[in-house]
């Protein structure tokens, strides 16, 4: 009778491992900094003054104290703890008027490019895609 209780318990810890193993642990996605699109930065001119690149594009992710005349708008995201994407936009002023900007690798839409997974949906997407196997269960049961 001791027996059944030792089994369940070994059976439980045999699951719980292989479940931890294939990946069905959820970690969430972390995005970190300022999302700046290819669009934000394209209304930014010479001359402007910080309160204008402020409302352009928000408050700066860095400001240093080393480089008072510098602001950086970083980007990444992780999925999975795995790198996804990453943006950066640096900022440069004299008298406090902008002079300068570096753009690199900014996305185009908040969305899409944003999250490749997403621009795979986006494109693989059919027009003739109906409800899934389980919509269509729940829909009968509710019937």
């Amino acid at each position: 009778m001791r027996a059944q209780p030792t089994l369940l318990t070994l059976f439980a810890l045999l699951v719980t491992i292989a479940l931890t193993g294939c990946g069905l642990v959820y970690k969430m996605e972390i995005n970190q900094g300022n999302y700046v699109t290819q669009a934000m930065a394209e209304r930014l001119k010479e001359g402007q003054t910080r309160q204008q690149v402020k409302l352009i594009l928000g408050t700066p992710a860095t400001e240093s104290i080393f480089h008072k005349d510098r602001w950086d708008y970083a980007y990444s995201l992780e999925r999975r703890g795995k790198p996804v994407t990453r943006h950066t936009l640096t900022v440069e002023f004299a008298d406090d008027k902008l002079k300068r900007w570096t753009v690199a690798d900014l996305p185009t839409s908040p969305v899409v490019d944003r999250d490749p997974a997403y621009a795979n949906l986006e494109r693989d997407r059919k027009p003739d895609d109906g409800p899934g196997w389980w919509s269509r269960l729940t829909d009968w049961w509710r019937k």
